[in-house]
């Protein structure tokens, strides 16, 4: 079995300080002390410290959902059930206050855009696991609803103290039923003939959108390699 990599081996030290110190550079600095990382390498792996911390938690999570969705048997749901286990699987391997922390520290104004593409990508990896395929608009207000979804369902999980979350659980289908009530009725507004004319237009503009090209992942500005 490979062992972890410092880098995961200081996410997994920073959580134990977490519900004390929040994401924080008194938490990068435990985790280095705990690990016997050198606090330079651990600055080299994380730049911007507790921000940087936040987000590799956060997209641990998404690697262990989109690993558990490829593991359940999901063939026999409807597609807004699979959509809504999704949802589930990432909140259930959760730490809820490492979660807690997170949502306070992305709520800062200057943190702001790191929270908005970390819900983004959570969104995506869910479509991207659950088989979407679509180019065209469809690939933006399929990830911006459903990024709007979970967003709500985290917050409403973060208070939620029923057992085994299950008042989340019927918030999220809520949620979801919401987005299909939409969907129905721009389906039904498209096939209306005295409306059809009027969105000639915008129909054919829309249709020119295309999903953005998926570039290899690329850790920038640079890597860490441990000095011999």
């Amino acid at each position: 079995m490979a062992q972890p990599s410092p880098a995961d081996r200081l996410l997994s030290a920073a959580l134990t300080h977490v519900p004390f110190d929040g994401w924080s550079e008194a938490t990068l600095i435990a985790a280095a002390r705990d690990t016997e990382i050198d606090l330079a390498e651990a600055r080299a792996l994380f730049p911007r410290g507790a921000v940087d911390l936040a987000m590799a938690y956060h997209q641990a999570g998404d690697r262990d959902m989109v690993l558990r969705i490829g593991r359940e048997k999901l063939d026999d749901l409807r597609f807004r059930e699979k959509v809504a286990a999704a949802v589930r699987f990432r909140l259930e391997g959760a730490d809820k206050e490492a979660v807690r922390r997170g949502t306070t520290l992305f709520a800062l104004p200057m943190h702001a855009a790191d929270g908005a593409r970390a819900l983004w990508n959570t969104a995506d990896q869910i479509w991207v696991a659950l088989g979407d395929k679509s180019q065209d608009v469809n690939w933006y207000t399929k990830r911006a609803t459903l990024s709007g979804v979970y967003a709500s369902t985290v917050l409403f999980w973060l208070g939620d103290d029923s057992t085994q979350h299950q008042a989340t659980w019927e918030f999220l289908d809520r949620r979801i039923g919401d987005i299909m009530k939409i969907e129905e009725v721009k389906a039904a507004v498209n096939k209306n003939p005295i409306l059809k004319p009027f969105l000639a237009l915008p129909n054919w503009a829309l249709s020119k959108v295309r999903a953005p090209a998926r570039m290899p992942r690329v850790d920038l500005p640079g890597s860490w390699t441990r000095p011999q």
